[in-house]
């Protein structure tokens, strides 16, 4: 087999397999240094700026060690682009055999039982989901997969997907009588018997849940971790070492039950009532919660007696449902399992009405129709150094953003990754010949009632210059729906506004039209790929720090009070870098591209901390003046 250093040269076997594929030494330094970590079981912290081709600098030398390697993305895009796209690509390069496997979590694969015992769906959808459930019964007939992926028909968030697919909670396991049937189990063996198996965080934190308990199986037999996206990952582990009671989980209960003993258990009419019961005091409890679609601190909630009476009455509504499935539990598996999750809903409750340990932050969160409460840990990093210490080989985290300033304590700090080796790798492209950063002059403090009026004021002569082609990324949604307000009318290109139609679609029109203007939020400031003229300049309205009201935040601020440490320099600045860091990166995404970065923030200048901001940036032409802008377009 070719060496790295042949197989990322010009000519070399990436090169035949590739078109217009153009060796860059950053990509081979990488290779070379995931593959020292592989080989020597060490960890290893790597950044690698836009361009550098890292997917495929870690893949090859996972690849070529014929060692088992789990990659873990931080989206299921990635997942299926690295499955369907760079694997076989490899597989054709490097003409070396090896199996591979993707493995997404139990939500994403088609449950045989639960479709089998949803005849009665038509019972409670409306016709659209009616014609989604008949879509989703043909393609059942003769996928192989099981991948909801598969059915283009049918969207993500579909109700249908909720009657048709298992949760941790529903699923039967070895008792289900589909179970020589199961996708996920399927998958599961293809995962367990492959080299190189792609995942996601969320299923590696399950990992690490179920090998808290001894159960999980994953990770068994592997040598080497690698996590791409890995700046996303102490959040996702956050969200699963907490708890969490939801309006949705209780609503999803509350069918089953009905499901199960309109099947298992008609004689019970009170568990049907029961059921109902549930179901109603959940829908009538949301209101209370106040309109407004928000987080909020549980100090909030326990100054709110109506909200108070109403978890003490969703306790009391449990507790009930739990007695009479308690009885009803010997009649079917699935009402064993609904017993179960009933049981461990109040479990979870009690803890949240009653825990007031200092190392927790509790806190609620508000939906159009639903709730959900939380229990979340402020810091993860000591079980998260177990976890990897229980492993015992390689880890390679990656991704293009976890430097500040070419420093990596902050992204060190948050999964206790102290000892490990840490390097960075500038981007390949020419920005200083490629891009322009503009700041325009005379912008107001951002605390100004007419920030977002100043934005779309110093906007739209750089729109104009640069005939559309722009995203328009904001820090909350309140300026984005202003700033769309202001520009209705405005610009002779066409406008799209994020929510008003699927990401997918929007990101679709825009590429379409090649002149458009997009406005959004913060699911645009990261894993948005627009090659070309299309998106060429992207305008930030504001610095993104994080809401200080929000409460996790600001519980973890308050912790590193009592410890003595400054929390912006520690948590708020950093965070804020990475994010921007991502945002801009939107720019910038082929060897060909050209744009402007129009950062309206004016702290960018007037406050000392907006140098940590420019300088985690790539080097890049700066320019107050719209006339440099104008002469670049």
């Amino acid at each position: 087999m070719s060496s790295l250093e042949d197989i990322f040269s010009d000519g070399g076997a990436l090169s035949a397999a590739l078109d217009g594929y153009a060796p860059r030494s950053q990509q081979l330094e990488l290779a070379q240094a995931v593959e020292a970590a592989i080989q020597s079981r060490r960890t290893l912290v790597a950044e690698a700026g836009t361009g550098t081709g890292k997917t495929l600098a870690y893949l090859v030398p996972a690849v070529l060690s014929g060692q088992r390697v789990v990659v873990s993305t931080g989206t299921k895009n990635l997942q299926d682009q690295l499955f369907h796209k760079d694997i076989p690509l490899l597989r054709k390069a490097l003409h070396k055999p090896f199996k591979a496997a993707l493995l997404k979590g139990r939500a994403n694969y088609l449950c045989p039982h639960r479709l089998a015992v949803s005849q009665g769906y038509e019972l409670h959808a409306h016709r659209s989901d009616l014609a989604d459930y008949e879509t989703v019964r043909a393609w059942a007939g003769r996928t192989r997969s099981g991948d909801i992926a598969e059915v283009t028909g049918v969207a993500e968030n579909a109700l249908v997907w909720l009657s048709v697919t298992s949760t941790a909670d529903n699923c039967l396991g070895q008792d289900c009588p589909e179970l020589d049937k199961c996708f996920l189990l399927k998958a599961r063996r293809q995962a367990q018997e492959a080299q190189v198996v792609v995942i996601n965080h969320h299923l590696l934190c399950a990992e690490w849940r179920l090998r808290q308990t001894g159960f999980g199986e994953l990770l068994s037999g592997a040598d080497a971790v690698i996590v791409d996206e890995a700046h996303q990952l102490a959040e996702t582990a956050t969200q699963f070492l907490g708890i969490s009671v939801s309006g949705r989980r209780l609503v999803e209960l509350a069918r089953d039950v009905l499901l199960e003993q309109r099947n298992n258990a008609g004689d019970m009419g009170e568990l049907q009532r029961e059921a109902e019961q549930l179901e109603q005091w959940v829908r009538d409890l949301r209101p209370s919660f106040g309109p407004a679609l928000r987080r909020g601190p549980w100090s909030e909630l326990e100054a709110n007696e109506v909200v108070m009476n109403g978890l003490a009455g969703l306790q009391e509504r449990l507790e009930g449902l739990g007695l009479v499935l308690h009885e009803a539990a010997e009649r079917s598996k699935g009402l064993e399992s609904c017993w179960s999750r009933c049981e461990e809903l109040m479990e979870h409750l009690q803890t949240l009405l009653h825990d007031e340990d200092s190392e927790w932050v509790r806190w609620f969160e508000t939906y159009p129709k639903s709730f959900a409460l939380h229990r979340t840990p402020l810091e993860i990093a000591s079980q998260f150094r177990q976890f990897m210490a229980g492993f015992g080989g390689a880890w390679v985290f990656t991704s293009a953003t976890l430097a500040v300033a070419k420093r990596f304590e902050h992204f060190q700090h948050s999964l206790g990754l102290g000892e490990a080796e840490a390097h960075s790798w500038d981007s390949p492209f020419d920005y200083q010949r490629q891009a322009l950063l503009y700041q325009p002059a005379g912008m107001p403090d951002t605390s100004d009632p007419n920030y977002t009026q100043a934005v779309v004021r110093a906007a739209l002569p750089v729109l104009q210059a640069s005939r559309g082609r722009a995203f328009l990324l904001f820090t909350s949604y309140q300026a984005m729906n202003e700033a769309a307000e202001l520009l209705e009318g405005q610009l002779p290109y066409p406008v799209y506004v994020q929510g008003t139609q699927p990401k997918g679609a929007l990101l679709e029109r825009f590429k379409r039209d090649g002149n458009a203007v997009l406005l959004a939020t913060a699911s645009f400031w990261e894993g948005v790929d627009v090659r070309g003229e299309a998106l060429s300049c992207v305008i930030i309205d504001k610095l993104p720090f994080a809401s200080p009201g929000d409460p996790v935040l600001k519980a973890r601020i308050d912790a590193l009070k009592r410890r003595g440490v400054e929390p912006f320099v520690a948590l708020q600045l950093p965070q804020a870098v990475i994010a921007l860091k991502q945002g801009a990166g939107r720019l910038i995404r082929d060897v060909g591209d050209r744009g402007v970065l129009m950062l309206c923030d004016p702290r960018l200048r007037t406050k000392s901390y907006g140098r940590v901001f420019l300088n985690s940036l790539p080097p890049m032409p700066v320019t107050r003046r719209l006339e440099d802008v104008q002469r670049f377009f």
